[in-house]
C-alpha cells in the first residue's frame, strides 16, 4: 500500500466511512489539531522525565487516537449497514477522565499552592508541556465549534478540558522535579 494516493491533490480528503470533505472543514481542523497535540505529547514523553509520567502520557496518546477516530467519523457513518456501531470498541469513557483527575490530584499534593498565574517556561521540558496545553485548548475550541453543527460526544469535550488541566499541572510538577524556577506573573501596578 502506497502512502500517497493522490486523492487529496485537489484539497479534499475522506472521513472515516468514506465521506469526502474539503481539507479546511472544521472536522478536519479538529482531528488534525488532536494529531498535532498527540505529536507534542510524544515529544514530552521523549524528555528525561519519570517513567510514571511517560506511562500516563502513552495512555493519553492512545486516548487521543480514539478522540481523533471519533472526530473523523460523521454521525451518519457511526453505524455500519448491518447495524453494528463502527466505533463499538472505541470511545472515551468516564474512567479516562477520572485517571487524569487522579493524576492531577496526586501531583498537586507535592506542589506549593498556586497564588498567581505562572509564566510558561523555566526548562525546555516544562515549555513543551505548556505548548501541548495550548494545543489542547485549541483542539478543545475547535471541537466545541464542530459540536455546534455536528454530533460530538460531550465526553470528548470534557476529556480535552481535563487533559489541558493535566498538562498544566504536569508542567508545574516537572518544574518542581527539575528544580526549575516557576516565575509568577505579577501585573504592573
Amino acid at each position: 500500500m502506497k502512502i500517497y494516493t493522490k486523492t487529496g491533490d485537489k484539497g479534499s480528503t475522506s472521513l472515516f466511512g468514506g465521506t469526502r470533505v474539503l481539507k479546511d472543514h472544521i472536522r478536519i481542523e479538529s482531528y488534525g489539531t488532536i494529531d498535532e497535540l498527540n505529536s507534542y505529547i510524544g515529544l514530552i514523553r521523549d524528555q528525561d522525565i519519570d517513567v510514571h509520567y511517560k506511562s500516563i502520557l502513552i495512555e493519553i496518546q492512545d486516548r487521543l487516537f480514539t478522540v481523533g477516530a471519533i472526530l473523523a467519523t460523521p454521525a451518519e457513518k457511526e453505524t455500519l449497514k448491518n447495524g453494528t456501531p463502527r466505533l463499538q470498541k472505541l470511545g472515551i469513557i468516564p474512567s479516562d477522565i477520572e485517571l487524569l483527575e487522579k493524576e492531577i490530584d496526586a501531583m498537586e499534593t507535592e506542589l506549593p499552592q498556586m497564588t498567581h498565574f505562572v509564566l510558561p517556561g523555566g526548562h525546555s521540558t516544562v515549555s513543551h508541556c505548556h505548548i501541548a496545553r495550548c494545543i489542547c485548548r485549541r483542539a478543545e475550541r475547535l471541537t466545541v465549534h464542530l459540536s455546534h453543527n455536528e454530533t460530538v460526544p460531550e465526553i470528548v469535550i470534557s476529556y480535552l478540558n481535563r487533559l489541558s488541566d493535566y498538562l498544566f499541572v504536569l508542567a508545574r510538577k516537572l518544574t518542581f522535579d527539575l528544580n526549575a524556577e516557576e516565575v509568577k506573573w505579577i501585573p504592573r501596578k
